[in-house]
């Protein structure tokens, strides 16, 4: 049951999601997940080649303009989106990434991590984060949200970050950022007003998702 072992990102994407988009989205992955248990196959991620074009800029390695261009040839499904995540990005970097006109080494591996929720009988997957260690010894832990609709709200970020601070307990809260690409949103712990009941709220929410989704494949 793959909404049992979600991506934040997508556990974010679905919370957030109005009723209609919410439906269309579970039914979707419950088709999906219907293809797994038949197949090996379980496609590619519609993301992942720019979000890895993304990180070698970072490290020094990409010229992302013409990455992405590399990448749309290669497959026209990336004609609309790509160049809006690659000006979005671009402009984050110059714009909020205040740190890199700054000494930083860029850690090559993908932090990642899994936070279990046995009160659900759960897991949310934390994957695809870019990080570098800063010229003060501190860390950026940078992960993005990627969804055409919706937006990432501030109380999504606020559960975002709660979920990453479990997640990642090896590494300072103010470590984190989030980022929403394609509306060029930088969230950053200090600008969460954090109320104490990030927990409860973040259960309830995956519980929500999880007895719908049941509902839903079994209706």
């Amino acid at each position: 049951m793959s909404v049992r072992k979600i991506n934040l990102r997508k556990l974010l994407q679905i919370t957030f999601s109005d009723a209609r988009q919410q439906r269309s989205l579970l039914l979707k992955d419950i088709r999906e997940d219907k293809a797994r248990a038949s197949s090996d196959n379980a496609g590619g991620d519609f993301y992942g080649p720019f979000w890895s074009d993304a990180k070698k800029y970072v490290a020094g390695g990409c010229d992302l303009i013409a990455q992405t261009e590399i990448r749309i040839k290669s497959n026209k499904r990336r004609e609309r989106l790509y160049p809006v995540l690659c000006n979005g990005f671009l402009d984050l970097w110059k714009e909020k990434m205040r740190w890199r006109n700054e000494p930083f080494e860029f850690f090559p591996q993908n932090i990642k991590a899994m936070k279990d929720i046995p009160e659900l009988g759960a897991a949310v997957k934390i994957e695809n984060t870019a990080s570098v260690k800063l010229w003060d010894g501190s860390n950026r832990i940078i992960y993005p949200y990627f969804s055409e609709e919706p937006a990432l709200p501030k109380d999504g970020a606020r559960l975002g970050f709660w979920a990453l601070w479990e997640a990642l307990p090896g590494y300072a809260p103010s470590d984190f950022r989030i980022i929403d690409i394609q509306r060029r949103s930088y969230f950053r712990p200090s600008e969460i007003k954090f109320t104490g009941h990030e927990k409860d709220e973040f259960l309830g929410m995956y519980k929500a998702i999880i007895d719908l989704w049941i509902r839903l494949r079994d209706g």
